[in-house]
């Protein structure tokens, strides 16, 4: 998410983090050993020792896939790196992007790391790679599948939400078919796991070679393989491997249940996976045909970056937690911001700064039940709460313990290793306004306001009138001192704004002229004391410091898009805080964010500059960013927190919710702009306001 730089610096009331220097039972860290052997070595004199390439794939390369209960993250060498079990936020199975010695399942042709090509099939979440051998031509597809929902004679344990048509089968299907030639195919499954530390324990569960069961600790779920090729176990792995011929089939299905708690006879029987490789192609088509039937209820206009759009909302789908309606800020934890640096942090949880930012989304492209799960979900852990929490976990879970795992070596070594974000115990001030965007948004989508959301809106905008002008640590979490930072400040003003709206709404006009009164409180004192003498809005007060979230002013319309003020801060960012037209967050030199090390310029920023040009009239700067900006998507069409201007790498949590929002928002600006059309809610508006 953009909350960046400081996650875990809660003051000098908060206890250190739990540092957990267990060591992997699964063996040790041979890539580790021998970069640390090398460096206990005396370089020969006058000769220099060659860059040694990565181990890693770039995080751009990774393909995401997801049920929307699960999801996980495919290398291009077709070797499965990141997968948790049996929720997004629960200890990893598979874990090689962390380290690789913490678990991978590959199932591709045998002694070939590099593919052909490799795309989404068009609208969904399945993955498909081709590969080319000396001897022959493969097509591999990888999915989580979905199918019908099968909770006939028992309620599920997890959902909260109205059930739909369909759900989660808790199956990875992996299909193989030879296109021309021969093709050696390999099964390569070595799961570790709780984070690396737990070696797989293999045995058959069938009278052949086609099932078998791994098991971890006793907190670990199950994983079980079913295929149609001969497996047997070596080490810590089950291996398998075939020949296969023109037009022959092959696959591979890992399955697991609910929770630990989950294995019995009946479960598995409930959950089977496929008996034949046609069943299997069959279960990745009715998938396919899940994702294909979604994605054609929004509403996308015809234009050449539609592609974006749709990969975008199918993405966002990807991140919900359909259970519960939650929505992740992304699938991973730990990814660095810099290579090799410390700004490392786990993002498997939801913030409710996202939600307005994800019903904007939403409500755009006209997904308007995925926008009222989210709705509800915010409403599920804000009920009979006296104090919002700005991120709770994807099953409401308040308490998000933070701690290090001192034994994985990291992405590319960037140590350390998080789980847990212990930024859940911050105060910020900017939560109260989104929570009450939010609602407004969802009201006026309906023009209805659900009485059960009356009480957390009134003690949100009591919050917010409450806290306004003191200091906090913002939106981007910073760990230096508190300050009053212009973007908490606004987003006090829109809880006062919203709240006014939605209290004459609810009949209630008394109320709705003290919150009025309120929020022209906050205006005026923003506008004298967070303007520099250029009339620019600036980073907070007392500072001439520029900070990229103040573009939202025109997004939330604090002010409107001509206002001379307006334009001079969406210029002076444009300008002055961009390397090579990419917005960063704000200096690293200029502001005290209690950590060391540079960071990549923020995807989510540099969208939401092209939204503010669009606002002011600057159309021509606003569309040459966001062509540049689509021009960096990974070769999927993902995007992670950061990207480095100068390489174009992508940098830290992938992929990441708040970009892929923000590039809705942009590309939407852009294209009304373009036709001369308004953007009033329902057809691509920045903000809820009229």
């Amino acid at each position: 998410m953009a909350r960046k730089a400081g996650e875990s610096d809660l003051g000098p009331s908060v206890k250190p983090l739990e540092s957990d220097d267990r060591r992997t039972t699964a063996g040790t860290n041979g890539d580790r050993a021998h970069r640390e052997a090398l460096e206990d070595l005396e370089p020969a004199a006058g000769i220099a020792h060659p860059r040694i390439a990565s181990a890693f794939p770039p995080i751009a390369d990774y393909a995401f896939l997801s049920d929307c209960e699960v999801n996980c993250l495919i290398a291009p060498s077709g070797r499965l790196e990141w997968m948790c079990l049996p929720r997004p936020d629960s200890p990893s199975v598979f874990a090689a992007m962390l380290d690789r010695a913490a678990g991978s399942f590959r199932f591709g042709p045998t002694g070939v790391q590099v593919p052909a090509g490799r795309r989404y099939l068009p609208g969904t979440l399945v993955l498909e790679t081709t590969w080319r051998t000396r001897t022959g031509w493969m097509i591999v597809r990888d999915a989580l599948c979905i199918g019908p929902w099968y909770h006939s004679q028992r309620r599920s344990g997890t959902n909260r939400r109205p059930p739909t048509d369909y759900e989660a089968e808790h199956i990875l299907l992996r299909t193989a078919r030879c296109v021309v030639g021969d093709v050696e195919v390999s099964l390569d499954c070595q799961p570790v796991f709780d984070y690396g530390r737990t070696a797989a324990k293999w045995e058959y569960a069938g009278p052949g070679y086609s099932e078998a069961i791994a098991s971890g600790g006793e907190m670990d779920v199950p994983v079980r393989l079913v295929t149609d090729l001969r497996m047997g176990f070596e080490g810590p792995g089950a291996h398998a491997s075939k020949t296969l011929r023109q037009g022959e089939k092959a696959y591979v299905a890992m399955v697991w249940p609910r929770s630990r708690h989950s294995t019995a006879k009946e479960y598995w029987e409930e959950h089977p996976a496929p008996a034949t490789a046609d069943e299997a192609f069959q279960r990745v088509e009715r998938t396919a045909d899940y994702w294909r039937e979604w994605i054609n209820r929004g509403e996308f206009p015809e234009h050449p970056w539609q592609s974006y759009l749709q990969r975008s909302a199918l993405t966002l789908k990807g991140l919900t937690y359909s259970p519960t309606g939650a929505l992740l800020a992304a699938p991973t934890t730990s990814l660095p911001e810099t290579i090799g640096g410390e700004r490392n942090w786990d993002y498997r949880y939801t913030w409710i700064r996202d939600g307005t930012f994800m019903l904007w989304g939403l409500y755009t492209l006209g997904f308007d039940r995925e926008a009222n799960d989210f709705f509800y979900f915010i409403a599920d852990v804000a009920k009979g709460k006296k104090d919002l929490q700005i991120m709770y976990g994807i099953g409401g879970e308040p308490e998000l313990t933070e701690k290090t795992l001192d034994h994985l070596s990291g992405y590319d070594g960037s140590r350390p290793v998080r789980v847990g974000n212990a930024a859940y115990q911050q105060v910020q001030h900017d939560v109260w306004g989104a929570v009450l965007d939010s609602v407004y948004l969802h009201t006026k989508s309906r023009d209805y306001l659900p009485e059960v959301v009356w009480p957390i809106l009134k003690r949100a905008v009591e919050c917010a009138i409450e806290n306004w002008k003191k200091p906090d640590r913002g939106i981007w979490e910073v760990r230096g001192e508190p300050q009053h930072f212009t973007s908490s400040k606004l987003m006090c003003w829109v809880a006062c704004d919203r709240g006014a709206r939605l209290a004459e709404l609810h009949g209630d006009f008394e109320l709705a002229t003290s919150w009025q009164a309120m929020a022209d409180e906050i205006k005026t004192d923003l506008c004298e004391r967070g303007v520099d003498e250029r009339g620019v809005f600036v980073q907070h007060y007392g500072s001439k410091a520029l900070d990229a979230s103040v573009l939202l002013i025109p997004l939330v319309r604090f002010l409107p898009p001509e206002d001379p003020r307006v334009r001079a801060t969406v210029l002076a960012i444009a300008d002055e805080l961009t390397v090579d037209g990419m917005v960063l967050r704000y200096r690293t030199a200029e502001t005290d964010d209690g950590l060391s090390g540079e960071e990549g310029t923020f995807t989510i920023c540099s969208f939401w500059l092209v939204s503010a040009l669009c606002e002011i009239g600057e159309l021509d700067r606003a569309r040459e960013l966001c062509e540049k900006l689509l021009s960096y998507a990974s070769p999927l069409q993902l995007y992670a927190e950061e990207i480095d201007p100068r390489s174009g790498r992508h940098l830290g949590n992938f992929p990441q919710a708040f970009s892929h929002l923000a590039l809705i928002n942009a590309v939407m600006h852009v294209i009304h702009a373009e036709l001369g059309m308004p953007n009033k809610f329902g057809v691509g508006a920045p903000s809820p306001q009229p």
